[in-house]
């Protein structure tokens, strides 16, 4: 009777942990910050540097622009909107539209807001 209560008492005790480490999990997947964002899902960080121009333009320049315009960083990567800050460019910022469109609002928001903050 005792070694029936123990596994019972096993099989509940690590149901209960599986089902915190998925609430862990999905928490964490709604709270990723735009950083994260930046340098994982987006892949932005493979062609912009915070304060460097290499392939596209800096985060910095970016920001400034789009904060002095009042326009939508959120809006061009979803394409719905034209390019302010390097139009030459846009060609090769189209191939990562599928990347951006595919990001949730809440996402959009968060890369949007941690690029801001970058302005001068």
């Amino acid at each position: 009777m005792n070694k029936f209560i123990l596994i019972i008492s096993a099989i509940l005790f690590a149901s209960c942990k599986n089902e915190t480490n998925s609430n862990v999990a999905n928490a964490t997947e709604k709270e990723l910050s735009g950083k994260e964002l930046f340098e994982g899902k987006g892949n932005c960080i493979a062609c912009h540097q915070p304060e460097q121009k290499i392939i596209g333009p800096s985060i910095q320049e970016i920001a400034t622009i789009y904060k002095a315009k009042k326009a939508s960083i959120a809006l061009f990567l979803q394409e719905k909107s034209e390019p302010i800050v390097d139009p030459s460019q846009y060609e090769i910022m189209k191939t990562n539209f599928s990347i951006t469109k595919s990001m949730s609002d809440e996402e959009l928001k968060a890369l949007e807001k941690y690029m801001i903050g970058f302005s001068k």
